[in-house]
């Protein structure tokens, strides 16, 4: 290989054999295409799953007979389980082997899936819906640790590509799924659709992905008790955060219980790293500005993501729709998600800098809020068709562009060099994905109560008794309903209900306009955060030139 070579931009080949080394993966997989698919399906499965089960929570409730408040635990539960078995992977991939890890999980998750419609106790479908979470809660972590070490580097931009689109896309395609099952087949099909898909997933995994051996023991086992700690600190703060608008915070003993023991959980496994550091993780590793900043990225992505999961369907909720209404204004987002992916993936090849891209997905997600903020209250699905597509191709360039950053970062902070490294990458960003989504949906969610509350109390400033505009609409609607109603007290009541139902239908209006505001502006934050990101030594263009130029050399000496 030249060193003069003006595409890599490397000045000796001794830096290049060096970067050669730390950037290629140890065991490429001989049928790269179908390990591709089995990474992209299983972070996929995680995500629809979990969207499915929101949506969802209404039948399994009427399914198991429990109202409002036991109810809301049931999307808690698999969450606190993704949230669990996230660091716990650290542990079980370095000790067990990842690829053995997914392929148990992914059976398990397929035989739960396929019996969850059959559960008719509330304390089964808790416990079954938290196993179902335990299992699928490993595919996300393992199966990008699988895609750095495993794919050759000239499929890496496609395999980031399509990762982000079916992580992306799962989320805006659920509202309309779930509501033609429901319409056509039964509430049963959200489980039994992962049931089915899973095996795919274990088929291109197993024959895509090559076997690695397992770590060989050594004298002194690694031990579980710090991984348990830091598991169960992290899976009460998540749900302590989902729960704490309903329990209302501070005032609920439940929330203080989750809080104080996650918090107290955490704390023991600091210490306990501290005085017996776990050859299976190594949190300084973590401590790199690149990580940090793409740490809070993903987190804000999360939360913008409330665009499309909170703010549009609600919004429309108000009005009544049902899932298989709103799912035509949310899936525009996901129509355009394909045709990015290769786009992106082309400019990735291109050498095109994945910054540029990540800040042109922040830009354009936040144009696409500021043309929802001139929403009224007579805006139907319709209405979102031009802003969600703009949202969808800006979510696609964010996503690829955080992704594409995070695995850059992982090659040149040597993450491939040592297991650990790239396990505890991924742990990370995981937990910050799921804090991040989480975090995201309850403060949005207080964020709208609280405006709500406020724009009632100054639109009803101007709602009076004895204002002539006030009582001109009663006097009028009274008059029309009089021949409706038992008397005229009937009628006037009937008229002030409607009255207030208009109120609060503007009050509500106001708070979901504030709601895409306040999203415009995060995107602003992440803008200023993505122009203090340090530049990768190559671009993606690069790395294949040197793989594709190592193995040249290579078949020349053969």
């Amino acid at each position: 290989m030249s060193v003069a070579n003006p595409v890599l931009h490397l000045p000796s080949p001794a830096q290049i054999a060096e970067g050669v080394r730390a950037i290629t993966p140890a065991d490429l997989s001989k049928s790269p295409l179908l390990g591709i698919l089995g990474v992209i399906i299983g972070a996929g499965i995680v995500t629809l799953t979990g969207r499915m089960i929101g949506l969802g929570l209404a039948d399994l409730k009427g399914h198991v007979g429990v109202g409002f408040d036991a109810g809301a635990w049931i999307g808690t539960g698999y969450d606190m389980a993704l949230m669990f078995i996230g660091p716990f992977t650290v542990y079980l991939g370095g000790l067990m082997g990842a690829r053995r890890i997914l392929l148990f999980a992914a059976t398990a998750f397929t035989v739960i899936c396929t019996l969850l419609p059959f559960v008719h106790n509330y304390a089964l479908l808790i416990v079954a819906i938290a196993l179902g979470g335990l299992a699928s809660g490993t595919f996300y972590p393992l199966t990008l640790t699988f895609a750095l070490r495993n794919i050759p580097l000239r499929f890496l931009p496609f395999t980031i590509a399509l990762y982000a689109t079916f992580v992306d896309g799962a989320v805006n395609i659920a509202p309309t799924l779930y509501g033609w099952y429901r319409d056509h087949l039964s509430w049963h099909w959200m489980f039994w659709n992962s049931a089915l898909i899973t095996p795919i997933m274990m088929f291109c995994i197993y024959y895509g992905i090559p076997d690695t051996p397992a770590p060989k023991p050594s004298s002194e086992a690694p031990s579980f008790t710090g991984f348990l700690y830091a598991s169960a600190g992290l899976a009460m703060l998540l749900g302590a955060f989902e729960q704490g608008e309903r329990l209302d915070w501070w005032r609920s003993g439940v929330f203080t219980a989750l809080f104080a023991g996650g918090s107290f959980f955490l704390l023991c496994a600091l210490l306990r790293r501290l005085r017996s550091p776990n050859p299976l993780v190594d949190m300084p590793y973590l401590r790199q500005w690149n990580t940090i900043l793409l740490g809070v990225l993903l987190f804000l992505f999360r939360f913008c993501l409330v665009t499309t999961i909170i703010l549009i369907p609600q919004s429309l909720a108000v009005h009544g729709f049902e899932s298989d209404q709103i799912g035509p204004a949310v899936i525009w987002s996901a129509v355009p998600l394909l045709l990015v992916t290769f786009v992106v993936a082309l400019l990735l090849l291109a050498n095109v800098d994945a910054r540029l891209l990540l800040a042109s997905g922040f830009a354009l997600m936040a144009l696409a809020c500021c043309l929802n903020a001139g929403m009224t209250s007579a805006w139907s699905a319709s209405n979102y068709y031009r802003t969600e597509l703009l949202t969808g191709v800006g979510q696609g360039f964010a996503f690829i562009g955080l992704v594409s950053a995070i695995v850059l970062q992982g090659i040149f902070s040597g993450g491939l060099s040592k297991p650990q490294w790239i396990l505890t990458l991924s742990a990370y960003f995981h937990t910050v994905r799921l804090f991040g989504g989480t975090i995201g949906a309850v403060a949005m969610g207080h964020y709208i109560a609280h405006q709500e509350k406020l724009h009632s109390n100054l639109l009803g400033l101007h709602v009076e008794s004895g204002n002539w505009t006030t009582n001109a609409n009663i006097q009028g609607l009274t008059a029309g309903l009089f021949s409706h109603s038992a008397g005229l007290a009937a009628a006037t009541g009937r008229s002030v209900g409607i009255v207030a139902s208009r109120l609060r239908l503007q009050a509500y209006t106001l708070s979901v306009i504030d709601g895409f505001l306040l999203v415009a502006w995060s995107c602003v934050c992440a803008l200023i955060l993505v122009a203090l990101l340090r530049n990768s030594p190559l671009t993606y263009g690069d790395l294949s030139a040197i793989q594709q130029g190592l193995a040249a050399d290579k078949e020349s000496k053969s």
